[in-house]
Parts: C-alpha cells; structure tokens; sequence
C-alpha cells in the first residue's frame, strides 16, 4: 500500500513559527525556561526557535511531553517543511527530471 501526502501550495509554518508563535509567545514561555524543561542547552532551544537545528524523534518526544503534544506531531511538521524545502530546491528539480521510472505506479 502506497501512501502519498500532498504538499500545501504555500510554505508550511516552521518549527520555530511554531514553537514561538503557537506555543511560546501565547504561554510566555522563555527560550530558558523551555530549555530547562526539556533538559537541553539554551542554544538548543535558540536553533530550534530560529529554525537552525531540526526536530530529532528525541526532540520530538521531549517537546510532546513538556508541551502537552504527540511526538507524531513535530515528526509531521518537520516532515513537511523537509519534503517543502527539497521539492523547491532547484538541483533536486534536475536531479529528478533525469530520473528513469523503474516500475510503473
């Protein structure tokens, strides 16, 4: 069984659009207060809020713990920004254009 996602027309909201505008801003959550319930360095926090560092499957488990979330939930969300931003990248455009079909869908 194949599965397929669409990817919306528009870039999906980031990781750190939503760490800081859905979760952070509206709780007053800080950057140090985030990282010490996570348990990880404030500059982890600071490259997860600026979109510099990805979401991990142990990143993910410790923010659906501290922010009352699913881990599938950050997976998905990186997911899609990760499929975004390669389907947009102009050498994955050429790279799949000479592409050979091995088995017809």
């Amino acid at each position: 069984m194949t599965f397929t996602r669409r990817l919306p027309a528009h870039r999906p909201t980031s990781i750190g659009e939503m760490l800081t505008q859905e979760f952070m801003e509206p709780l007053n959550i800080t950057q140090g207060n985030l990282a010490t319930a996570m348990g990880v360095g404030r500059k982890t926090v600071n490259e997860l809020c600026n979109n510099k560092r990805a979401i991990t499957v142990e990143t993910a488990l410790i923010l659906a713990k501290v922010l009352s979330t699913t881990p599938e939930f950050w997976i998905n969300l990186q997911t899609l920004n990760n499929l975004w931003n390669t389907q947009h990248n102009e050498v994955l455009q050429d790279k799949l254009e000479k592409a050979t079909v091995l088995i017809a869908a």
